[in-house]
């Protein structure tokens, strides 16, 4: 560990505020307060079972979702703050609450949908005044909090304060905030949704999310942190760790031995882990008893829930598969096996009783995690693997739906397209409704020729990565992940699109 710390304390590569960050991860894993089950451990070792390195004694939620909305109407008697009374007031009391915002990554995972948090203070200032200020605040987001996970919301109705906040995006062309429009063809005009998917042709954002999808996912609301996590208002994620199918595949001896044996006790494993975790963070860590957001009505720990991550089920099926040559995405027995793990994951998910979990009922929600900067041959999620995607477009997008099913947290496709469809962000919007009314859940854009790309569901900047892979310091701590996940991933291999005939080549 004192090795650790000394190559922390002495890197060239890391900002000041990053080495702090990693020193306190270190400090907290000189613990040793959770309760780990052997079986977990086996797991975990061969690298089947993950814990996402949230540290060995949780003392804060992984993700927190505030509701902002409360906190416009009542202020803050912690940080003293009145209600806002106009656009300044409100842009300087985001700024203060966002820095008070605890997560995972130390820094904020969800700013709110901020379309209606501003719309309501524009009245009697130009466009331009307003431009100037959202620009002030969207670069302060960009440069102080600096961590492609922060995210925030707009849509699905249309606002003044959405268009203006895209305009600023495109223009501004920052890799922070990740963005999402949350999309209803019911309630989110055309014009609306096309300015947004152009805007994602120049920056890669914003994402699209299919609201119908996910607006019955729990009472109160929802909000996407994060890269692309559904969570509840007012609310968040306890935990989110993973089970890595690929590599439980490769301790089994055919897919019998990994159904009827593997896959149900690595499951168990992972879920008394989770559950361990959360006792620690609910019973032990005077979070929940401490937080002002808590005291504020801001939160509450009842709205929050224990997020069960799935990562590498293209890998595992290819895997299990190999002596035939069958291949996710290509297969109808490939895919069949693909729902059948599926299945079983979300079986034991529903029927197992997850610690403090009123908002789901008791049980844990399935994500599509989505991987992290070390993985090497676990494709994030249900995604099929770059390079081997379906030629046709639209045979990409049923297949995803297939398996966004599963995925109450969380699931997403990316991408690229060709230059070209700056031109046509219409025809782009056709082929979302088409997608989210199979059921695709969330999918995001950018183009082949842009800066700005996504990684796994958080934006980077090549630029960036190339800044870094030279030895030079970055602003965004997400361009270290970024700079090793795009090269192992071989992001620069995804499908490029074309609008033309709904195939794809490479670029």
């Amino acid at each position: 560990m004192s090795d650790t710390i000394y190559e922390t304390l002495t890197s060239g590569r890391t900002t000041y505020r990053q080495k702090i960050i990693a020193l306190a991860r270190q400090a907290e894993n000189t613990l040793d307060v959770l309760d780990v089950q052997p079986e977990f451990k086996h797991y975990f070792e061969r690298g089947a079972l993950c814990d996402m390195g949230e540290g060995n004694a949780p003392y804060r939620p992984r993700y927190v979702m505030v509701d902002f909305e409360k906190f416009i109407k009542q202020g803050s008697a912690f940080l003293k703050l009145d209600p806002p009374r106009d656009l300044d007031e409100l842009l300087s009391s985001l700024q203060i609450l966002y820095f008070h915002t605890p997560s995972i990554t130390t820094m904020p995972v969800y700013l709110g949908n901020i379309d209606k948090l501003i719309d309501p203070f524009l009245d009697g200032l130009s466009d331009e005044e307003v431009c100037r200020k959202l620009g002030n605040f969207l670069n302060y987001i960009d440069r102080t909090i600096a961590d492609g996970y922060c995210h925030a919301n707009i849509g699905p109705e249309p606002t003044r304060a959405g268009r203006l906040i895209l305009k600023m995006e495109k223009e501004l062309q920052n890799s922070v905030p990740n963005l999402t429009l949350k999309y209803d063809p019911d309630i989110t005009p055309d014009d609306f949704a096309e300015q947004a998917i152009e805007c994602s042709l120049y920056c890669a954002n914003p994402a699209i999310c299919n609201d119908k999808a996910h607006r019955g996912t729990y009472p109160g609301g929802y909000g996407i942190s994060s890269c692309f996590n559904i969570l509840p208002i007012r609310g968040g994620a306890y935990t989110l760790s993973r089970i890595v199918l690929p590599r439980l595949a490769r301790m089994a001896s055919g897919i019998d031995d990994f159904m009827d044996k593997l896959l149900p006790d690595a499951l168990e494993a992972l879920g008394i882990y989770m559950n361990e975790r959360i006792s620690f963070l609910v019973e032990k860590s005077m979070f929940f008893e401490s937080n002002f957001l808590v005291k504020e009505g801001l939160i509450e720990r009842e709205r929050f829930v224990g997020m069960f991550g799935v990562a590498g089920l293209c890998d595992c099926v290819n895997l299990l598969l190999a002596d035939k040559g069958l291949r996710y995405g290509h297969s109808a027995e490939a895919d069949d096996l693909a729902d059948r793990i599926m299945t079983c994951i979300s079986g034991f998910a529903a029927a197992f009783p997850a610690r403090y979990s009123e908002i789901a009922n008791g049980h844990f929600l399935l994500h599509a995690q989505a991987g992290l900067a070390t993985d090497v041959g676990v494709t994030a999620g249900v995604r099929i693997i770059v390079g081997d995607e379906p030629a046709n477009l639209l045979d990409h997008m049923r297949h995803s739906a297939r398996f966004h099913r599963f995925f109450p947290t969380g699931c997403s496709d990316i991408f690229p397209f060709d230059v070209t469809a700056r031109n046509n962000p219409g025809a782009v919007l056709d082929i979302v409704k088409g997608a989210f009314s199979l059921g695709d859940k969330y999918c995001s854009f950018y183009a082949s020729d842009g800066d700005l790309v996504r990684i796994t569901g958080y934006l980077v900047k090549r630029s960036e990565i190339e800044k870094y892979d030279v030895g030079e310091t970055v602003l965004q701590d997400t361009v270290q992940n970024g700079s090793s996940n795009y090269k192992l991933n071989r992001l620069k291999d995804r499908k490029v699109r074309s609008l033309d005939d709904g195939t794809s080549a490479n670029k």
